[in-house]
């Protein structure tokens, strides 16, 4: 019986020592992948043939085409896929680590702050896929814990078939024509869409905040649900700046860059846990992440250096007015944030009806 109970305080010591602070483990020589895609790939199919991925989103169908087009390239594979906000993905991994049953193997959000945690937890695979080395330095770990799968703007959106005019700043959003025409996400639901309002108001000040609650906006909640709203021919909203189509012009609508005030670009890292239960498989779904292949498919900048993608204006490395990596240092500010939430939260109210992800009708 005391033998018994050794062994099982032992194995419970080694279970739990994964979830401690790695600072002086010193072990921080990352796997590099020597292997070529068809090997991974052969080893994923031996593995079991899926990969289960949590996404950040807003929005069911946002991430059906890298579903499609992964399943497609690797024949035989399966991409369980969940979309949900990056916050409550992060706490419910969280959760899954604390007790120990992990079941997911991939992680992809637009949560910065978490992954150095999950990485000083020893919980992140420490890995540098194909392509890793192909990231801009400053949009992947030095450690290969985590890196950048891609870069999303907010930017000016509006739809020409209603609109003559063209949105050059965040000052024309106030012009007397868009009265009781724009349609904004709660700035209070999304952390991305707070850091707009944050940047704008430390540029233009608060009484553009002001000026813009007297054009009666249309609150809405989930980024894709302006432009939803803004594609149905009897609607009467315009413009947003809460929403992305990438960087080029898309059907009725059409975009600017802003130069009154910056506007927001993050990035959207992913990492594979070390104790993923697939992990060959979630080896396979990075690669193709960090392919070429991929990053020309986005519509958006890659986070490859020296790399233009299809449509690309300029390279993101070059703009003065926006920087991909300051909404890290912003969301690792909670104490700040909560602040200016409940600042915009006293403004405007709480989020009103379901989100999209919940069956809301915007």
């Amino acid at each position: 019986m005391r033998f018994h109970t050794l062994v099982t305080v032992a194995i419970c010591t080694i279970t739990h020592a994964q979830a401690y602070d790695q600072f002086l483990g010193f072990d921080e020589q990352p796997e590099v992948e020597q292997r070529s895609i068809s090997e991974i790939y052969k080893a994923a199919l031996a593995e079991g043939g899926v990969v289960t991925c949590w996404h950040g989103g807003d929005a069911p169908n946002q991430q059906d085409a890298l579903k499609k087009a992964f399943e497609e390239q690797f024949p035989g594979m399966m991409l369980n896929l969940s979309i949900d906000f990056s916050t409550y993905q992060s706490a419910n991994l969280d959760r899954q680590l604390a007790v120990g049953n992990l079941y997911v193997d991939s992680i992809v959000s637009q949560q910065p702050n978490d992954f150095p945690k999950w990485k000083d937890d020893g919980a992140l695979l420490k890995y540098q896929p194909l392509g890793f080395e192909k990231v801009y330095p400053a949009y992947r770990d030095a450690n290969a814990a985590y890196y950048g799968t891609g870069i999303i703007a907010w930017t000016p959106i509006w739809n020409t078939e209603k609109s003559n005019s063209t949105i050059t700043g965040f000052k024309d959003f106030l012009k007397p024509e868009y009265k009781d025409k724009l349609v904004l996400t709660y700035p209070t639901e999304d952390d991305t869409v707070l850091f707009s309002f944050n940047l704008i108001l430390q540029k233009l000040g608060y009484s553009w905040f002001e000026k813009l609650l007297q054009q009666n906006p249309r609150w809405v909640q989930g980024i894709q649900t302006p432009t939803d709203l803004m594609a149905q021919p009897n609607s009467s909203y315009v413009a947003t700046f809460t929403s992305t189509i990438g960087f080029a012009s898309s059907g009725p609508f059409n975009i600017s860059f802003p130069e009154d005030a910056p506007y927001t670009s993050w990035i959207s890292y992913a990492a594979i846990f070390k104790d993923a239960p697939h992990p060959e498989a979630a080896k396979l779904l990075q690669a193709f992440l960090l392919s070429e292949q991929f990053q020309k498919s986005q519509g958006s900048w890659s986070v490859f250096s020296n790399f233009t993608v299809p449509n690309q204006p300029f390279d993101i490395s070059d703009v003065q007015n926006t920087d991909p990596t300051a909404f890290g240092r912003f969301a690792s500010d909670r104490a700040r944030i909560e602040r200016l939430r409940y600042f915009l939260e006293d403004k405007i109210g709480t989020p009103q009806g379901l989100s999209p992800l919940k069956g809301g009708i915007y």
